[in-house]
């Protein structure tokens, strides 16, 4: 190919950022809003745009795209604009202020003319979106040539799949109040009562039968993920490192012991190999586990690095291995983060030991899977969100449940699958009812499985019994306060018992810990967002649902949202849709149902009639819901 024809590269910084809620903002006062960001841009940004060395690609209406020929410059500026930004505002009310998301990245662009494309540019755009507003968040790239030179600290925030990029990009947030992020942002207090939960689980085990042993058991048993976490390595050989070493492996072993999908080996059973040489695959026949979970740290100055893989014993071959670099201001900040993202990442039924074992029992003939295996298929059947699909799951449950009637967690998929078909279908008393006796029997069988008092909360609070939801979900939390499918569960509640900011930051706290996050957690995220009046941050978890996984709560908060942001014609349309696919759609048929509060259920009402939706229940609607709150002209009909 000739020199001519070939693309001009380079390797860039670029600097992403958008105005949080601009459409809001030019609703409302649009001449207020303009003269506002122009003055920002006059006094603010532009001046720090060009101490840091950058130069605007282009300007969008409510954001930019900047180059910088260095990453630190283009952090730095971030961070700059970022504080400079929300001092200026000071005095400017909380609705009509400039809040900016900006995302940054280091990469590969192509030039053309003053222009630049390629993957370096849609990756900062992306992680422009997956912000928080207000916040930097960076990507691995950056973050490897930043190397402690922002002399701010910088937290993990996941590896993100994002919109037309194959890989997943590892992100990093910028603790712009120079504060190292502590692992319990708002559930702090539960950790003890946690911890302690998690001894009386193992000792309850013991007692009762519970604990599914590795050698037998009962029917479920078969199968049934095990693990066994060795003793961290310390590569650095300093007494500090080895203390650090020693309580990460002791926070990961607490931490996965909360997952009930596993059992996982005491420590006391694994500490002999501790500084040995060890053959995985002969720990795995020694301990009867499936699973081991190796890993190593390192200090070196100011950082620590650490190391974790996770190995298939019987075979050798690894499942998933991830590495951190951390700063050690905090170690015990910096250990308790790490157990938790090891936890988060490989138990629950979103981790990667469950998703190994339901490969397996995909290869198995049908005649030979066991309880656990049907139970694995039913919830990835229920994970595929379609009315069909949740027909599957029922049906795949109920096999397992007539292998083995005592398997407490087949009875809580049991229950979630009747909770989400009620999103596909008109929900009925009887479905509402199957829904919470599969949960309560779950709760009966195993009482210390937070899965179980989620599911058994989420029935209860359909039915209108809110105290009972806050109380079951509370000891969901305390059983297992860092999963984020629970924190994902108490997100889809937390504002109908009045914990709508709550709800929000758990909602952020489980994306964190799972920033891929599953179709079905997407819904609840919404809710949380929405209740709280982030209806940008709302459309943005329901763009990222497919169509064909949308439930009919779904179409009404599309439309919701986008009537509360004025987006007229938009709700107009997305109402038009909602109401193809479930006719019977009306203001008072979704708002009055008595699993709302009476704050909830007047933001609903008030944004769904922005959004066009009709106002009263229709006659088939009033005869399966005869508890419906109704509306003051709706009354007398």
């Amino acid at each position: 190919m000739a020199a001519k024809d070939r693309a001009e590269r380079r390797l860039a910084a670029i600097l992403a950022a958008d105005v949080v809620g601009y459409s809001r903002l030019i609703e409302a006062d649009e001449a207020a809003t303009l003269a506002l960001i122009k003055s920002l841009r006059r006094e603010v940004i532009d001046p720090l745009l060009a101490e840091h060395h950058g130069r605007i690609v282009k300007l969008m209406g409510d954001g930019a795209l900047v180059e910088f020929a260095s990453v630190v410059d283009a952090v730095a500026c971030a961070v700059a604009v970022q504080r400079a930004v929300a001092g200026r505002q000071a005095a400017v009310p909380a609705e009509r202020r400039i809040v900016f998301r900006i995302g940054v990245n280091l990469g590969d662009v192509v030039v053309e003319g003053e222009d630049l494309l390629g993957d370096g540019v849609n990756v900062a755009a992306r992680l422009e979106q997956l912000c928080e507003p207000g916040g930097v968040l960076v990507s691995g790239t950056a973050y490897d040539h930043l190397q402690g030179r922002l002399g701010l600290p910088l937290t993990f925030a996941g590896e993100q799949r994002v919109k037309n990029i194959a890989r997943p990009i590892r992100t990093y947030r910028v603790e712009l109040d120079g504060k190292a992020a502590r692992r319990r942002s708002w559930w702090q207090g539960r950790r003890a009562a946690a911890a302690l939960a998690a001894l009386l689980v193992l000792a309850a085990a013991a007692a009762g039968g519970w604990w599914w042993g590795r050698a037998g058991g009962d029917a479920g048993a078969q199968g049934r993920a095990s693990i066994a976490v060795l003793p961290f390595e310390n590569l650095g050989g300093d007494a500090a490192t080895g203390r650090l070493a020693d309580g990460l492996t002791e926070d990961t072993i607490t931490d996965l012991a909360r997952f009930r999908d596993l059992d996982v080996i005491a420590r006391n059973s694994t500490a002999a190999y501790k500084g040995k040489p060890v053959d995985v695959r002969e720990v795995g026949r020694a301990l009867g586990v499936r699973y081991v979970l190796e890993g190593s740290i390192q200090r070196q100055g100011a950082r620590v690095r650490v190391t974790a893989q996770l190995i298939d014993a019987p075979t050798g071959t690894h499942v998933w291995s991830e590495r951190w670099d951390r700063p050690t201001q905090d170690v015990f900040a910096v250990q308790s983060e790490l157990a938790e993202a090891v936890a988060a990442k490989i138990g629950g039924y979103t981790g990667l030991i469950v998703a190994a074992d339901r490969d397996l029992a995909k290869r198995k003939r049908p005649q030979d899977l066991n309880a656990y295996d049907l139970y694995l298929l039913g919830i990835e059947a229920k994970h595929r969100e379609t009315k069909e699909s949740v027909e599957e799951a029922i049906r795949l449950l109920k096999q397992s449940l007539a292998i083995d009637p005592n398997f407490a967690r087949a009875w809580t998929g049991l229950s979630w699958s009747y909770q989400v078909l009620g999103g596909f279908v008109d929900e009925t008393p009887e479905l509402r009812q199957a829904a919470k006796d599969a949960a309560q029997q779950a709760v009966d069988l195993d009482p210390m499985d937070a899965e179980a008092h989620a599911a058994l909360a989420s029935a209860l609070g359909r039915e209108g019994n809110l105290v009972r939801t806050g109380a079951e979900l509370g000891k969901a939390l305390d059983l297992n306060p860092n999963s984020a499918d629970i924190l994902t569960f108490y997100a889809d509640w937390a504002s109908s018992f009045g914990q709508a900011e709550r709800g929000a930051a758990a909602a952020e706290q489980a994306i964190r810990l799972n920033p891929n996050m599953p179709n079905w957690a997407l819904s609840s995220y919404r809710y949380a967002f929405f209740m709280v009046g982030r209806y940008e941050d709302a459309l943005r978890m329901l763009d990222r649902k497919p169509r064909d996984n949308y439930r009919r709560s779904d179409y009404v908060f599309r439309a919701a949202a986008l009537g509360a942001l004025g987006r007229v014609e938009e709700a107009h349309a997305a109402v038009a849709e909602a109401l193809t696919r479930f006719p019977n759609l009306t203001v008072e048929g979704f708002a009055g149902a008595p699993e709302w509060s009476a704050a909830e259920r007047q933001r609903l009402t008030d944004t769904m009639r922005r959004a066009g939706f009709p106002a009263c229940a229709k006659q088939e609607t009033l005869k399966i819901m005869p508890g419906l709150e109704r509306l003051p002209e709706c009354a007398s009909s």
